[in-house]
């Protein structure tokens, strides 16, 4: 493979990070704007809470939790700021979720909108593997955690030229 290739070593570590996290972002900043503003097709504050607590059995507290991590989280994780924080926040909640509500439902999703039936949970196992990922590999070359941690390495070693360590 020539050094030309679009498949090298250094762009596919950069690119698939970005993707993954992009992809990741987005879902759960959709789900959040629902459940946040009422966007998309969602209640609400008032009626997503009122379904957490009357339908799941989950309280305030915890929807509260769950909805603003979703939001604001989904919108860090675009940006690729607090991607690791995020994502393991998006994997505890979607274990719950899949013991919750859907593991009772089955694999598949309910594709035929049955009524009384609710979706399965193969939608939940693609979050909990991209949420795993991005809290692992973290968020990549294309974001603001590597930006700032680039910066903060750059000064350091500014710093250490100008004044070295004292023995």
């Amino acid at each position: 493979m020539s050094s030309n290739s679009v498949l090298t070593k250094p762009v596919a570590s950069s690119w698939a990070p970005l993707l993954l996290r992009l992809s990741l972002g987005v879902i759960f900043y959709a789900h959040g704007a629902q459940k946040v503003l009422g966007w998309y097709g969602g209640y609400g504050l008032a009626g997503s809470q009122g379904y957490f607590e009357n339908v799941l059995g989950i309280s305030a507290p915890l929807f509260y939790l769950t909805a603003f991590t979703e939001f604001l989280g989904g919108i860090a994780i675009i940006l690729g700021l607090f991607s690791r924080v995020f994502a393991v926040g998006y994997f505890i909640e979607m274990l719950v979720a899949l013991v919750k509500v859907h593991l009772p439902v089955g694999f598949f999703m309910n594709w035929g909108s049955i009524a009384g039936r609710g979706e399965g949970y193969e939608f939940i196992l693609a979050l909990l593997a991209m949420s795993f990922s991005v809290a692992l590999l973290g968020p990549g070359a294309y974001s603001l955690d590597y930006l700032l941690a680039s910066r903060r390495a750059a000064e350091k070693k500014f710093v250490g030229k100008i004044a070295p360590a004292s023995r």
